[in-house]
């Protein structure tokens, strides 16, 4: 697979996406932890340390959506949104794998997730992976439940209770697409 992919969003930005550059890490640990504060999609409560990011973030495969070079301005790159991909098991069942999605908050409803979803899908079949699961996706987390069941997942369970967002607790739901 050749990177990076390029993609014009429905707001005429273009944008690529490509592998994650060490020198970008810092800028989306700022996102990752800008999306963990709005306390609403992932299951972290407090922002995460450089190292706890590395852990979480960086123990495979990462990616970036970021700004072309190619317009007129020339204006230094900007991370728009990334995503990791990682096996959801160790071992016999490291064939499956789990990803983890974030776009700035202002850039939301451009299609970038849908870009990033069916290039995850694209790279994980690529790297070798036979299906991807999401083990927690809130059940008030709309959008993403949408997206997803677009692009071919299925809910094959719900965990009841499983997240505290502020006074309010929800149920995750675990969603699957085989690959191939």
């Amino acid at each position: 697979m050749d990177f990076p992919l390029v993609q014009v969003l429905k707001s005429g930005i273009l944008v690529e996406l490509d592998y994650m550059h060490p020198q970008e890490q810092e800028v989306v640990r700022a996102l990752l932890n800008v999306v963990i504060v709005e306390g609403k999609t992932y299951p972290q409560k407090q922002p995460l340390s450089p190292a706890e990011f590395s852990a979480y973030w960086l123990s495979q495969d990462a990616f970036v959506i970021r700004t072309s070079v190619e317009d007129a301005t020339h204006k230094p790159k900007e991370i728009l949104a990334a995503f990791y991909l990682k096996p959801n098991f160790p071992g016999r069942c490291s064939h499956i794998c789990n990803a983890g999605f974030i776009v700035q908050p202002g850039l939301r409803g451009q299609g970038i997730g849908r870009f990033m979803g069916k290039a995850m899908l694209l790279i994980a079949a690529n790297l070798g992976y036979e299906a991807v699961m999401f083990n927690l996706v809130f059940e008030t987390n709309i959008p993403s439940i949408t997206l997803w069941q677009s692009l071919g997942f299925e809910i094959i369970g719900r965990i009841p209770h499983a997240a505290k967002l502020g006074q309010q607790v929800v149920d995750a739901l675990i969603m699957y697409r085989a690959l191939g």
